[in-house]
């Protein structure tokens, strides 16, 4: 379906809630836990950083434990730099591992050494990695000097954004790295990993044409797989489809892998396991405030959905937004970049909640297989404590957006239809955004012996505003029982260090205790504590939803 004609289905669809909305004086939200949507997919469970060597500092090892913590089902990390050239020294979009140089008579030399230490800490973690095959080594750059970015100062793509300067050694490069990580962790444990080709080819992390990137993703699909045939390799990870020029890129990369000429093999097409693409947001300062920009990320995704479904032999490929974030730098701080001040507190997990719920949405309508969904933000070292980076912790202490995380990961089994007066709808949200009404959405679980449900009420602009009252009725529990009620929640003053070091004082450097406190404040809170219900016919939960918060109800029998 084209998104023009999505668009006017859901508007009519939807449009009498929409009306409703207007009049009604509470947000009434029904959960059927007898229905039956089909699993609930931790499509959410998908991170990703720019600097690799972080993976093994003592706060990325404690990341990474967390979000290994997060749900029974497997957690994914991607990372840039896994083969830039270097000593392994990080600093700000930027990692290397030194993977390969030559010797002075131009013979190869493979040093797994970094390349290890990043792995086995993910493996040890029980994460699963989608590898990113980049950048280019300096050695087989074909434009190698400069080869260090000196980001912000000056450009980012420098000798690591060109292509190889002989394919055969980049291909023996990506044969030699596959075969290296199947005898190191074994056949059953690569072949549940993803791989893509380069990050963002559209961009300025490849300086070259589109027909070259199709050479590179040819030459190194060919070795991947002739490694490891069951290997899922993927890509192209290009920026935002809403863009043309992005969206032709999309196009054209697709068209490549079903019917063009392969530049390793000659034969038709390329081998294509799953299709990558970005899709980000664009908050700005609006007379000092914050105003979101959900619109321009929901409109990245359903375009790229659009692509995807006009090809019929891609109908069940498996589809990774492996970029899908606020906005398009996670080490831009707010302090450089003011528009950057939701990252510390519950706008970025309610933002995130809704975009989530929405991608889902568009999933269904464009009927693409929605494999997962990348949140691009881990920590960075040696940083001031809330900075206002894009990440999931600050100093080793917690940010509001890794609650949203745990949330989601207590949401399991099969995912049951909702229905919320206060939903905007997604023919809104990608006309205007969420600029007048804010949208108080939900969406629900069933596991074997609870129902959760996760609610927000989100609203582009960071304003105050007065709180919403909820009524949650769950129908279609068992019969005859008492249900357990536990509410979890992301607000201003539950589940948010951030408001905590604010009263503090905003210390840069807390006191032993000060941590302590920050650190317990950092974990997700419950709202009330645990209380039965009893009676026959649906489960009702009345309160009060703050604007820009996140509530997650479960009713356990």
């Amino acid at each position: 379906m084209r998104l023009a004609a999505l668009v006017l289905a859901l508007a009519a669809a939807q449009a009498p809630a929409q009306q409703a909305h207007d009049k009604i004086d509470k947000v009434v939200v029904r959960v059927d836990a007898a229905s039956n949507m089909g699993p609930f997919r931790p499509i959410w469970a998908f991170f990703g950083y720019d600097e690799p060597n972080y993976t093994y500092a003592p706060n990325g090892r404690k990341l990474l434990g967390e979000l290994a913590a997060l749900s029974p089902a497997p957690v994914y990390i991607r990372a840039h730099n896994l083969l830039t050239s270097g000593d392994g020294t990080p600093a700000l979009k930027w990692g290397s591992t030194n993977i390969f140089t030559k010797t002075p008579a131009g013979s190869p030399i493979y040093d797994w050494t970094i390349v290890d230490r990043i792995f086995d800490t993910w493996h040890a973690a029980k994460l699963r990695p989608l590898v990113e095959i980049g950048f280019m080594p300096e050695a087989l750059s074909t434009h190698p000097e400069p080869y260090r970015h000196t980001w912000p100062k000056g450009s980012l793509a420098t000798g690591w954004a060109y292509p190889p300067n002989d394919y055969q050694a980049w291909a023996e490069l990506i044969f030699k790295w596959v075969r290296h990580e199947v005898e190191r962790y074994g056949e059953e444990e690569v072949a549940s990993w993803y791989w893509e080709v380069w990050n963002e080819p559209d961009g300025a992390y490849w300086l070259a044409s589109p027909e070259e990137y199709h050479k590179l993703y040819d030459f190194t699909a060919d070795a991947v797989k002739r490694a490891f045939p069951a290997a899922r390799v993927g890509g192209p990870h290009s920026t935002g489809p809403a863009g043309e020029k992005a969206a032709a890129f999309l196009r054209a990369f697709l068209e490549h892998c079903i019917r063009g000429t392969n530049y390793a093999t000659g034969k038709t097409g390329a081998p294509l396991d799953y299709i990558g693409f970005h899709a980000k947001g664009s908050p700005r300062l609006v007379d000092g405030r914050v105003q979101m920009g959900i619109r321009k990320q929901l409109q990245d995704v359903a375009h790229g959905f659009d692509i995807v479904a006009s090809f019929a032999e891609l109908r069940n490929k498996p589809v990774i937004i492996g970029e899908s974030d606020p906005e398009g730098c996670a080490a831009c701080s707010a302090k450089t970049n003011p528009q950057n001040a939701y990252r510390n507190g519950a706008l970025y997990p309610c933002y995130t909640a809704a975009a989530l719920h929405a991608i889902l949405d568009l999933a269904e309508a464009h009927a693409v297989n929605l494999a997962g969904v990348v949140t691009w933000a881990f920590e960075f070292e040696d940083q001031p404590w809330f900075e206002g980076f894009r990440s999931l912790a600050t100093n080793g202490v917690d940010k509001p957006v890794l609650n949203l995380f745990r949330m989601l990961g207590m949401m399991t089994g099969q995912r049951l239809r909702t229905a919320s007066a206060g939903a905007l709808g997604l023919d809104s949200m990608l006309r205007d955004g969420v600029r007048e009404q804010p949208d108080i959405g939900a969406m629900a679980s069933r596991g074997e012996r609870a129902v959760s449900v996760l609610l927000w009420n989100y609203h582009d602009d960071d304003l105050p505003a007065p709180d919403a009252d909820i009524e949650l009725e769950v129908a279609g529990l068992p019969a005859g029982g008492r249900v357990e009620v536990r509410h979890y929640r992301i607000d201003s003053t539950h589940s948010n260090a951030y408001t905590v070091w604010k009263e503090m004082g905003s210390p840069q450097r807390p006191s032993p205790e000060q941590i302590a406190r920050l650190a317990t404040a950092a974990q997700l809170e419950s709202l009330e504590p645990p209380r039965r219900l009893g009676g026959n016919g649906p489960a009702a939960v009345e309160f009060r939803l703050p604007r820009q918060a996140v509530s997650l109800v479960q009713l356990a029998w």
